[in-house]
């Protein structure tokens, strides 16, 4: 369903931002996330000279290599299009995430490692929605390894899988009410966990 019709407007800026997660050959996991910035007019530079109407004015990629205790292994960043010469600088920095584990408290500690004038504004940003690409991709992954395992039959309308993906990411304690489907007085926690549901009884 799209948005109500909006107010006559004109386009002025773009923001694309397009993250995939991979299995490795090794086991191991990437997280690759691009990003993009882009006007709909011309701008001078000083640093650049001109920027076009549509040319980018951000291009940039990081990468991160997690291991499935969710600890980065691996860190590369490039950027590819800055507004300031000085700008592409600040990737290699983004090097020093090796070693931090995606958990409670990462963008904290990650913004200790390239936070202020040690990284890039843009290439940080990108960080909370990797830690949650990461999520949504090695535990579906890992869950969906085991069911063919056990020959587990995943047919559709089961609740198996993501059941299993819940559990893996901390169950109950982790999710309930932290969004509408979670709430405990809804549908989905009658189902999987009746005794912490809250809602009113079905009408028999």
């Amino acid at each position: 369903m799209p948005l109500p019709p909006p107010e006559p407007r004109e386009a002025i800026h773009t923001r694309a931002i397009e993250i995939n997660g991979f299995r490795r050959a090794d086991g191991q996991y990437d997280i690759e996330a691009h990003l993009t910035d882009t006007k709909s007019f011309g701008q001078t530079n000083y640093d650049r000279g001109y920027i076009a109407a549509g040319e980018p004015i951000h291009d940039m990629w990081l990468r991160l290599t997690i291991d499935g205790a969710m600890r980065i292994t691996a860190a590369a960043a490039v950027s590819d299009k800055t507004p300031y010469v000085m700008c592409p600088s600040a990737a290699p920095n983004f090097s020093r995430l090796e070693g931090l584990t995606i958990k409670a408290g990462f963008l904290r500690e990650a913004n200790h490692l390239v936070g202020g004038t040690a990284g890039c504004t843009h290439l940080r940003e990108l960080l909370q929605q990797m830690a949650t690409t990461a999520f949504q991709t090695i535990t579906p992954a890992k869950v969906r390894q085991e069911m063919q395992v056990e020959g587990s039959a995943d047919t559709p309308g089961s609740d198996n899988a993501d059941a299993r993906i819940t559990e893996k990411m901390g169950g109950a304690p982790k999710v309930l009410n932290t969004c509408l489907a979670y709430a405990d007085s809804g549908p989905l926690v009658r189902r999987r966990w009746p005794h912490l549901y809250t809602g009113e009884a079905a009408a028999e």
